[in-house]
């Protein structure tokens, strides 16, 4: 049995919300792509190739679309799939070395889940939370941020005994009027807009 073939009223909800007309459809693919892995953890070749008919396109183009966000999974994941925050400010920050402590605490890589079930893990793409760098993302339930070494030792240990902290952060993350990141404490971090410099008015002119 296919994955929404006693799904009808779930699958006439979703594309109400789009026009009635081949783009349309094809607009409904990423939330029936959500659905799917929401569900069973990733999207098997099988589901791509179903909800392309779906959308009346093609199960490459489905796979596209995926392979451009990495919140979707080709492959399956642990209970506690963790995603470690790569780019530049993380990085300067040091997301390499909790990247590096993580593979070798958990002896997993991209693409595997531990022996036990527990875990996988992920390099993503900026999680828009650099003032609390180097941070990470456990499944799609929050931020854990400022995390080195002992923060990452309680954490694992915490997630081994089944008992997942609670998040710095929720997602999506809060924002205050002025542009300023506010942690699940009331703590507020980063820079206000107000405060940046303003660039002069004729930058970029003559050089």
């Amino acid at each position: 049995m296919t994955y929404f073939s006693d799904k009808q009223a779930l699958v006439a909800t979703i594309f109400s919300r789009y026009p009635e007309s081949p783009q349309g459809k094809r607009s409904a693919l990423m939330p029936l792509l959500r659905e799917v892995q929401d569900a069973e953890g990733f999207v098997s070749e099988d589901r791509m190739t179903e909800i392309a008919a779906l959308c009346g396109t093609s199960a490459t183009e489905v796979r596209s679309v995926m392979s451009f966000y990495s919140t979707y999974h080709t492959v399956p994941t642990g209970k506690y799939h963790l995603q470690v925050c790569s780019t530049l400010m993380c990085a300067l920050k040091g997301s390499d070395e909790l990247w590096d402590e993580l593979v070798s605490q958990l002896d997993v890589q991209p693409g595997e889940v531990s022996a036990d079930g527990r875990f996988s893990v992920q390099k993503v793409e900026c999680l828009g939370s650099c003032g609390t760098a180097p941070m990470l993302q456990i499944n799609d339930d929050g931020y854990y941020e400022n995390v080195g070494p002992s923060k990452c030792a309680r954490i694992l240990a915490e997630l081994r005994s089944d008992r997942q902290p609670l998040p710095d952060n929720p997602v999506p993350v809060t924002v205050t009027a002025d542009g300023r990141q506010q942690l699940a404490n009331g703590d507020v971090v980063g820079t206000s807009i107000t405060g940046l410099s303003r660039m002069p008015e004729h930058a970029g002119g003559d050089l």
